[in-house]
């Protein structure tokens, strides 16, 4: 039985084809968010962390001392505060948590390692301002996602005390994108093609190796990362991405929950104003964040 909801989405996605130009990609994706308007109660507050552009929200039921650190998807190459502000938001309303979202520096204009510094450099901001290790949650979706496990990483082999738990939604964690799900779901996925992702890999690579640890962190040892939430639908091609990261955690004798949402297609939370399913998954979201932060 079909989700009339998400079939009203993928119609909408289906008219608004994906543009050829840089600049017009990102105007799309930004205009995604921009079509939801935010609660009235939602506080939005600009910021600098460590120098990068950065936007605190929080709701009335938001305990300061708990934060979840977003890095937004879009390939490294879109995606903004903006896109992602109405998901962010929400995410913390049912976490109990303010959120601090990342405006990454993006390729091809910075390629990596621009993006992971940028993710440490927020999570030092927030360490500098007195939130600890164990009231921090880290998240993103997408390209965000893969970019959240390489941050934790990154902090572990630098010694930094980790945040207390990572979320992932639709995770890129393989830039040489050989997931089966590529060719198996690719005639439903109406976002994410491999000749796309292939192009987006090219742009932020820029030479890297695709199976560096931090690029494609299911080739790294995530021995001592926080528990993981990993969230993915099942009509998207990056399915296999999902699953293989939720399996390489497991060998590393992590803590790992992976969801897989029948039917929901890349970043479903995206839509989740007008899709049950999406306040749903930000609701098991928040019960999960809410529970380790405690």
């Amino acid at each position: 039985m079909t989700n009339p909801e998400i079939d009203r989405i993928r119609e909408t996605l289906r008219s608004r084809p994906r543009p050829a130009g840089l600049a017009e990609r990102r105007q799309r994706l930004d205009g995604l968010g921009a079509q939801y308007q935010l609660p009235s109660d939602v506080r939005v507050e600009t910021t600098s962390a460590n120098g990068v552009a950065a936007e605190w929200t929080s709701t009335p039921q938001a305990d300061p001392r708990k934060v979840i650190l977003f890095l937004h998807g879009g390939g490294y190459i879109s995606g903004s505060i903006d896109s992602h502000r109405h998901m962010i938001a929400e995410a913390g309303r049912q976490a109990g948590a303010r959120t601090l979202a990342l405006g990454y520096r993006l390729a091809p204009e910075h390629p990596f390692p621009a993006a992971l510094e940028d993710a440490i450099a927020g999570y030092r901001f927030l360490l500098s301002c007195g939130i600890t290790p164990a009231h921090i949650a880290l998240a993103g979706d997408s390209a965000g996602g893969g970019l959240a496990i390489a941050t934790l990483v990154s902090l572990r082999d630098a010694g930094v005390a980790l945040p207390a738990c990572v979320w992932c939604i639709s995770p890129w964690v393989d830039l040489e994108n050989s997931g089966a799900s590529m060719t198996s779901k690719a005639d439903i996925d109406p976002i994410i093609q491999k000749p796309y992702l292939m192009e987006l890999a090219t742009a932020y690579l820029n030479g890297t190796d695709p199976r560096a640890p931090l690029v494609s962190p299911i080739h790294a040892d995530l021995h001592g990362l926080p528990p993981m939430l990993i969230q993915v639908g099942s009509a998207e091609t990056l399915l296999d991405d999902a699953i293989r990261l939720a399996d390489v955690a497991g060998q590393a004798d992590r803590r790992v929950t992976l969801e897989i949402w029948p039917e929901m297609i890349h970043v479903w939370h995206l839509f989740h104003p007008q899709l049950a399913a999406g306040r749903q998954a930000l609701a098991a979201v928040g019960a999960f964040i809410r529970t380790v932060l405690s």
